[in-house]
């Protein structure tokens, strides 16, 4: 997936709380980290579109659904189109940012699959036929990422990869000039 370079591409900008390490995984998870958020994309990105099928394969109380639906227009990862007037009735589609979303949830699941549950209760395959399996790999080279291999390139002033960089009295002086 290639980076966004234009702030035309961005979603809305979210007011982020400034406690802990400025992140992007901080940031998605305040955009869309929250339980039937995750579970209304699921199913939205399976087909169902509509409120009710939503609401019961999610198991989702209406109206935190509602809201969480809302929320999820808002921040640009859905939309909402209208398919009937009376009484007025919408569907909810995944944007761009949206179905970017489907490679997290499969992540997640085959997380789940794994740590959580004995047997999974679905498996997810590509239209060859063959179940899906999520691999991290190098851009450059192609190989699997491993955690060893990882590094971090802190670009927040301020920040190191250990956390917050202390200030002396040498850079304070220094900012001073």
């Amino acid at each position: 997936m290639k980076a966004r370079t234009t702030e035309d591409h961005k979603l809305p900008a979210l007011a982020l709380d400034s406690r802990g390490r400025p992140c992007s995984i901080a940031a998605s998870l305040q955009a869309v980290g929250e339980k039937w958020s995750l579970l209304a994309v699921r199913e939205i990105s399976f087909g169902n579109s509509r409120f009710a099928a939503i609401a019961r394969n999610t198991g989702a109380p209406r109206d935190v659904l509602t809201a969480r639906l809302r929320h999820l227009e808002s921040v640009g990862v859905l939309t909402r189109r209208q398919y009937s007037e009376h009484p007025p009735r919408f569907e909810y589609h995944l944007t761009e940012a949206g179905r970017d979303l489907l490679v997290v949830l499969t992540t997640l699941r085959a997380w789940g699959d794994r740590w959580l549950v004995d047997e999974p209760p679905a498996v997810f395959g590509h239209s060859c036929g063959e179940e899906l399996d999520m691999v991290h790999s190098c851009r450059h080279c192609g190989q699997e990422v491993v955690p060893e291999d990882l590094r971090l390139d802190v670009r927040t002033p301020g920040w190191n990869s250990s956390g917050p960089v202390e200030s002396t009295a040498a850079d304070s002086a220094a900012g001073s000039e």
